[in-house]
């Protein structure tokens, strides 16, 4: 086994959103970081591929402008390449579009229930810290309001496009946390290179910075004394190369940190925690192509009743070069019943299909470019919101980022360079602590 030469003030296993934001704040600060990834390319589940010639994005695809996720580019000086559509957000319920930037929340659910004054003052009241109580799910919560199929419909819609789950395995805290309090997604952009393109552009910041990010490089051990993480095993080139480091952040998830070999560190009742506690959720990414537009809408369009189907956007509208000139090109999610737990992906994948025939009768001459099915060991979600874990852990120097960590109630790739930031403050005060102890 190599042993490389230079000692990092920290290690990022994992080179996705919350990891890269993370390694950007500490280059940003000086620190000398190492990146190991063990795709060839970064972006983790929110990245791009090449299909006969269109750009097609593997996971998120709208990108929140403002924030700590833009922040973290402009650290480096990083231009933050998207394009806003205009309105950003419709649903499309019964045929019809409806602008909710004209109207909001009241006007919306007033077109379905005379009970919308009652649900918005709800929401009211957990902008003012009046939220149910954890276990309540979405569904129980709405339900207490109104019995109305369609505004039901909405809600399990919302909660499947942010939280890739079903109103019934999403806390009902945990949707309005999201929709009321912290008022997420309201500014978002595509950008016009797909999504890696963002995550190429960061990762190029961060080498200019001085930040190493090694691709091909899966990580093989993870090394502890004294309750720090002292570094890791990387194989890179075939080559097992064991790498130092004063911290380490993790962005392959709680149970897949504990899972390498020398994870016993962390203690039986953690490793059992990490195990168990969080809940992956999954959803359906069908892309595809036509030649006459669908519905003109640039932005992202929320379904109403649907079985399976929650959103679709039409990239090309804002971003033409994605696809072949003559083509409009489609990303559409859907999320599984259930979402947590196990389904039959035949069925799902077809009950999702079938909502795009039943929407858009252009469908059928439809050119299907990948239907991928996010679960398991790449889910769309590590954890459902509500029930993400602490990014600390028994190891004083290590934490995790990403979403399986999220702050309570988050989501998105926001949420994940939320908790990069997080992680970077808390192993920037780790390495002054330490180098303090040192001087004395």
């Amino acid at each position: 086994m190599n042993t490389h030469g230079t000692v990092y003030d920290a290690i990022v296993i994992g080179a996705g959103a919350g990891g890269l934001s993370a390694a950007a704040r500490l280059v940003a600060a000086g620190r000398k970081v190492l990146v190991v990834e063990s795709l060839g390319r970064v972006g983790g589940r929110a990245s791009s591929e090449q299909i006969d010639g269109f750009t097609v994005n593997i996971g998120a695809i709208a990108i929140e402008r403002g924030g700590v996720f833009e922040e973290t580019f402009g650290l480096l000086n990083v231009p933050l390449d998207i394009r806003e559509p205009s309105p950003a957000t419709v649903f499309l319920i019964d045929g019809k579009v409806i602008n909710v930037a004209k109207g909001g929340w009241g006007m919306l659910l007033g077109t379905f229930t005379r009970q919308a004054a009652k649900i918005g003052s709800k929401f009211a009241d957990a902008r003012a810290g009046d939220l149910p109580e954890a276990k309540m799910s979405t569904r129980e919560w709405l339900s207490q309001y109104t019995k109305n199929d369609t505004v039901h419909a909405i809600f399990r819609n919302l909660c499947a496009a942010i939280f890739a789950a079903n109103d019934d395995e999403v806390p009902a805290r945990a949707f309005l946390t999201y929709f009321a309090v912290k008022g997420a997604f309201k500014r978002f952009g595509f950008c016009p290179r797909g999504t890696v393109g963002l995550w190429n552009d960061l990762a190029d910041g961060i080498r200019r910075a001085g930040g190493d990010i090694w691709l091909d490089a899966p990580v093989m051990a993870l090394h502890t004394q004294d309750g720090l993480a002292t570094g890791v095993t990387v194989t890179r080139g075939g080559v097992a190369t064991r790498v130092q480091a004063r911290t380490v952040i993790s962005n392959i998830g709680p149970r897949a940190t504990v899972d390498l070999p020398g994870g016993d560190a962390f203690g039986a009742d953690y490793i059992q925690l990490a195990r168990t506690a969080p809940r992956p959720s999954a959803n359906i990414v069908i892309n595809f192509a036509t030649q006459q537009r669908l519905v003109d809408v640039p932005g992202l369009v929320t379904f109403g009743k649907t079985r399976r189907l929650c959103n679709m956007g039409e990239l090309t509208a804002t971003c033409p070069e994605l696809a072949p000139a003559g083509w409009y090109q489609y990303v559409a999610y859907a999320v599984p019943r259930p979402a947590i737990g196990d389904f039959d992906e035949k069925t799902e994948i077809e009950a999702s299909l079938q909502d795009l025939r039943d929407e858009f009768p252009g469908f059928a001459q439809a050119r299907m470019l990948s239907v991928r099915v996010m679960r398991d060991g790449w889910p769309a979600q590590r954890s459902c919101a509500g029930f993400d874990m602490p990014q600390t852990t028994p190891l004083a120097n290590l934490w995790h980022v990403g979403d399986a960590v999220k702050d309570y109630g988050d989501g998105g790739t926001q949420a994940c360079a939320y908790t990069g930031r997080e992680a970077a403050r808390q192993a920037e005060a780790h390495l002054d602590s330490a180098r303090a102890v040192v001087a004395a």
